[in-house]
Protein backbone atom coordinates (compact mmCIF):
# COMPACT_ATOMS: atom_id res chain seq x y z
CA UNK A 1 0.00 0.00 0.00
CA UNK A 2 1.17 3.62 -0.59
CA UNK A 3 2.20 5.73 1.87
CA UNK A 4 -0.05 8.48 0.45
CA UNK A 5 -2.31 8.88 -2.31
CA UNK A 6 -4.08 12.31 -3.95
CA UNK A 7 -7.59 11.74 -4.88
CA UNK A 8 -10.15 13.69 -5.48
CA UNK A 9 -14.05 12.99 -5.18
CA UNK A 10 -18.07 13.56 -5.52
CA UNK A 11 -20.19 12.93 -2.67
CA UNK A 12 -23.78 12.83 -3.08
CA UNK A 13 -25.22 13.38 0.84
CA UNK A 14 -29.43 12.20 1.29
CA UNK A 15 -31.57 13.14 4.31
CA UNK A 16 -29.97 11.87 7.06
CA UNK A 17 -26.54 11.15 6.29
CA UNK A 18 -23.87 12.43 8.27
CA UNK A 19 -23.72 16.68 8.39
CA UNK A 20 -26.14 16.10 5.55
CA UNK A 21 -28.45 19.48 4.86
CA UNK A 22 -29.73 17.37 1.92
CA UNK A 23 -33.00 16.84 0.83
CA UNK A 24 -33.07 14.01 -1.56
CA UNK A 25 -34.11 10.87 -0.28
CA UNK A 26 -30.69 7.67 -0.28
CA UNK A 27 -32.32 6.30 -3.69
CA UNK A 28 -32.26 9.53 -5.38
CA UNK A 29 -28.28 9.96 -4.06
CA UNK A 30 -27.68 6.51 -5.34
CA UNK A 31 -29.64 6.60 -8.69
CA UNK A 32 -27.56 10.31 -9.18
CA UNK A 33 -24.24 9.16 -8.21
CA UNK A 34 -24.72 6.38 -10.65
CA UNK A 35 -25.56 8.53 -13.50
CA UNK A 36 -22.64 10.36 -12.54
CA UNK A 37 -20.62 7.45 -12.07
CA UNK A 38 -21.94 6.51 -16.34
CA UNK A 39 -20.71 9.84 -17.07
CA UNK A 40 -17.52 9.70 -16.01
CA UNK A 41 -16.78 6.17 -17.83
CA UNK A 42 -18.13 8.03 -20.67
CA UNK A 43 -15.71 10.72 -20.56
CA UNK A 44 -17.24 13.68 -18.66
CA UNK A 45 -14.72 15.69 -17.12
CA UNK A 46 -14.48 14.33 -13.05
CA UNK A 47 -13.35 17.87 -12.06
CA UNK A 48 -16.15 19.73 -13.70
CA UNK A 49 -18.85 16.80 -12.36
CA UNK A 50 -17.55 17.83 -9.21
CA UNK A 51 -17.62 21.54 -9.52
CA UNK A 52 -21.39 21.39 -10.70
CA UNK A 53 -22.74 18.73 -8.10
CA UNK A 54 -20.89 17.48 -5.37
CA UNK A 55 -22.42 18.16 -1.87
CA UNK A 56 -18.67 18.72 -0.32
CA UNK A 57 -16.87 22.07 0.06
CA UNK A 58 -13.69 19.80 -1.98
CA UNK A 59 -16.05 19.96 -4.67
CA UNK A 60 -14.95 23.97 -5.81
CA UNK A 61 -11.72 22.55 -6.40
CA UNK A 62 -12.72 20.01 -8.80
CA UNK A 63 -13.05 17.36 -5.67
CA UNK A 64 -9.37 17.56 -4.80
CA UNK A 65 -8.45 16.50 -1.67
CA UNK A 66 -5.07 16.75 -1.75
CA UNK A 67 -2.45 14.06 -0.61
CA UNK A 68 -3.84 11.96 2.76
CA UNK A 69 -2.37 9.05 4.58
CA UNK A 70 -4.06 5.77 5.59
CA UNK A 71 -6.48 6.58 8.48
CA UNK A 72 -6.81 9.73 7.49
CA UNK A 73 -10.25 9.32 5.85
CA UNK A 74 -12.85 6.92 6.83
CA UNK A 75 -12.31 3.55 6.31
CA UNK A 76 -14.61 2.55 3.37
CA UNK A 77 -12.93 5.61 1.57
CA UNK A 78 -9.64 4.59 2.50
CA UNK A 79 -10.00 0.94 1.08
CA UNK A 80 -11.53 2.74 -2.20
CA UNK A 81 -8.58 4.98 -2.80
CA UNK A 82 -5.75 3.41 -1.78
CA UNK A 83 -6.89 0.29 -4.20
CA UNK A 84 -7.52 2.42 -7.16
CA UNK A 85 -4.55 3.07 -9.79
CA UNK A 86 -3.32 6.55 -10.51
CA UNK A 87 -5.86 7.89 -12.67
CA UNK A 88 -9.14 5.54 -12.02
CA UNK A 89 -11.97 6.10 -10.71
CA UNK A 90 -13.80 3.78 -7.87
CA UNK A 91 -17.27 1.98 -8.29
CA UNK A 92 -19.88 4.19 -6.08
CA UNK A 93 -18.87 4.07 -2.26
CA UNK A 94 -21.08 4.46 -0.02
CA UNK A 95 -20.16 6.18 3.70
CA UNK A 96 -22.06 7.77 6.51
CA UNK A 97 -21.87 10.77 4.64
CA UNK A 98 -23.20 9.51 1.34
CA UNK A 99 -22.22 8.24 -1.77
CA UNK A 100 -18.62 9.08 -3.00
CA UNK A 101 -17.26 8.49 -6.34
CA UNK A 102 -13.06 8.59 -5.77
CA UNK A 103 -10.53 9.11 -8.71
CA UNK A 104 -6.98 8.70 -7.61
CA UNK A 105 -4.52 11.81 -8.84
CA UNK A 106 -1.66 11.05 -7.07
Amino acid sequence: MADQVRASHILLMYAGSARSTATRSKDEALQEINDLKTAVEGGADFGELARERSDCPSGQEGGDLGWFSPGMMVPEFDDAAFALGVGDSSEVVETAFGYHLIQRTG
